[in-house]
């Protein structure tokens, strides 16, 4: 199969169905909004949050992860479900990719977004791999892997 097969097809209740698709809409609608500020109002803070190890121009990193990150959400609210495990694997990645930048905060002290401590910096560390099951569970990102390990 070349292509992504069917978001879910594993049986699940009505309820898991309505909370899974919540769940891609709230991360798609965060991931626009989210990628929107990257470009404008909260470029300035997603600067600072730029590792000092990345060997790019931080406006380059923000600009760029910004522009995917509109991207992602796009493809989380539209994509046809065929496509969307495909998609929610591409977040968990992307979730993955720019989770240094977060440890960076945190090790480099670096205030931004309200994180003024070293505890609260800590504290969100936690939060990556949630949007990254967020990601995997809302789009049947998890079994589409599980598939394809299998083979």
């Amino acid at each position: 199969m070349s292509t992504p097969e069917v978001a879910d097809r594993t049986p699940s209740s009505p309820a898991v169905r309505v909370l899974r698709l919540l769940a891609r809409l709230w991360l798609g609608i965060s991931l626009v909004f989210a990628g929107i500020s990257h470009l404008s109002f909260a470029r300035a803070d997603f600067q600072a949050q730029v590792p000092a190890w990345v060997p790019l121009d931080e406006d380059f990193v923000v600009l760029a992860s910004g522009v995917v990150e509109i991207g992602l959400g796009a493809a989380l609210l539209l994509a046809p479900l065929r496509w969307r495990p495909l998609v929610g694997v591409v977040a968990a990645v992307f979730f993955v990719v720019i989770f240094p930048g977060n440890i960076g905060q945190w090790l480099e002290g670096v205030d931004a977004f309200g994180l003024d401590t070293d505890a609260k910096r800590f504290v969100r560390l936690f939060f990556q791999p949630v949007l990254i099951a967020i990601a995997l569970w809302s789009t049947g990102g998890w079994e589409w892997l599980r598939a394809r390990v299998r083979r």
